[in-house]
Parts: structure tokens; C-alpha cells; sequence
């Protein structure tokens, strides 16, 4: 049988990286998109890279289109890719609220509206959006990326009513704070600040995210579909 085909998208950023070297090592075929860091894992043989503004619906229908042309079918999307540009909400140009809402929300839905076609013939596929504890909760400071990640949730639960007589299910993780990623624009102070909120005490390793995408992308997992999963140390239920 033929290899799975991934479309990991930001997987050159602390956590793309490590969703890239969890699925490297199993029997997957991976494709590794970035825009401006390139991915650390080298293109090999059942590794591609492909560099693509995501907010640009003409670069991500070429992306997929390449993809196809290239590896015949994308079976697993992992719409990982996004950006945080923190203002307090009267702060907040037009311009960083519509780079943000592009980046987070706009992006993951063009690569959805591409690649679903090509799913929707296979009659197989997994749609798995990243978003954020943030998405759900609110946080000062945070305007734009708050309600990107909450229109994630709700893009989610439509392609899930959406696609679900196609064989494809599309889930959401909702992230709590991780050791990887963009905790690294984090002060040292504020760290610790959101380590003493945090039920089990401390930031997540991103091994926790590689396994809950494992499971949803099982055919096991058939039945789950539409879901918000929490993956934040009790942060949030």
C-alpha cells in the first residue's frame, strides 16, 4: 500500500518541527510547507518541501495542485501554520488584525477549500486545525489571535457536518502553552506566571500534540469528528 501523504503547514516553527520529526518516523510520506524558515528535516525521498505564502489562494492552489501532481493524493492536513502579533484591542491596527486573521484563520481555510475535492474522490481523508486555549478563553492583549482561534473552532464543526458522508473527519486541537514554539517571545517573568495557572504545573512538550494527531488520524478514530480537543494541562475544560 501506498504511504500517506501529510501536508504539515508551518513545519519549519518549534512546533511544526517536532509534528515533522514525530510523523518522519512513522510510515508516512511528508510534505513540509514554509514560507520563510525551511524545514530541519532535508528532502529526501519521502520527505517534500514547499514554500508558499498561505494567504494567497493563487500559491495555495498551486501548492495542492503540485502536491497531487507529485505524490497522486493528500490523505492528512495538518493546518499547523500561524502568527501572533500581540496589541491591546484599541491598539490594534486594521493591518495586524487582517495579517493575523489571514495567516490563522483565511489559510487554513484555502487549504481545506483546495485539497477537499481531491479527499472528497478518495473518499478518505483528515483534517486536523491547530488552534489555541486562547481561542476559548480570551486572554488581554490578544484581539486578533483570540478570534482567529475561535473561528477555527467553528470552521471545524462545519466541515466536519460538511464532509462527513466523504470518509473525512476534521477535528481541532485547542493548545494549551508549550516548551516549543511561540513561548519563545515569551518574557522569563510572564513563564512562570502562566506555569503557576496551569493545573499540572508546567509548559507541555509537544509529544502530547504528536500523539493526539496520531490517534485522530487512525482509522480507528472514524467516529470522532467535529471535536475541540484540550490539550493544556487543565488550563481550560
Amino acid at each position: 500500500m501506498e504511504k500517506k501523504v501529510i501536508l504539515i503547514t508551518g513545519a519549519s516553527g518549534g512546533i511544526g518541527s517536532s509534528l515533522a520529526e514525530y510523523f518522519h518516523q512513522r510510515d508516512f510520506t511528508l510534505v513540509l510547507h514554509h514560507n520563510e524558515n525551511k524545514p530541519s528535516l532535508n528532502e529526501r525521498n519521502n520527505i517534500m518541501h514547499y514554500q508558499a505564502d498561505l494567504t494567497s489562494e493563487e500559491e495555495v492552489d498551486k501548492m495542492i495542485e503540485t502536491i497531487l501532481q507529485q505524490m497522486n493524493h493528500i490523505d492528512i492536513i495538518i493546518n499547523n501554520a500561524g502568527i501572533s502579533d500581540s496589541h491591546i484591542s484599541w491598539k490594534t491596527t486594521l493591518e495586524s488584525w487582517d495579517q493575523t486573521i489571514a495567516t490563522n484563520l483565511t489559510a487554513p481555510f484555502l487549504v481545506c477549500k483546495h485539497a477537499i475535492p481531491a479527499m472528497r474522490e478518495q473518499k478518505w481523508g483528515r483534517i486536523i486545525n491547530i488552534s489555541s486555549v486562547v481561542g476559548q478563553t480570551g486572554a488581554i492583549g490578544t484581539s486578533a489571535y483570540a478570534a482567529s482561534k475561535a473561528g477555527l473552532i467553528g470552521l471545524t464543526k462545519t466541515l466536519s457536518k460538511e464532509l462527513s458522508s466523504a470518509g473525512i473527519t476534521a477535528n481541532n486541537l485547542a493548545l494549551g502553552y508549550f516548551n516549543r514554539g511561540m513561548i519563545r517571545d515569551v518574557p522569563e517573568d510572564l513563564k512562570q506566571a502562566i506555569k503557576a495557572d496551569i493545573p499540572l504545573k508546567r509548559l507541555g512538550d509537544p509529544q502530547a500534540i504528536c500523539h493526539t494527531i496520531n490517534y485522530l488520524i487512525d482509522s480507528s478514530a472514524d467516529y470522532i469528528t467535529g471535536q475541540t480537543i484540550n490539550v493544556n494541562g487543565g488550563l481550560y475544560t
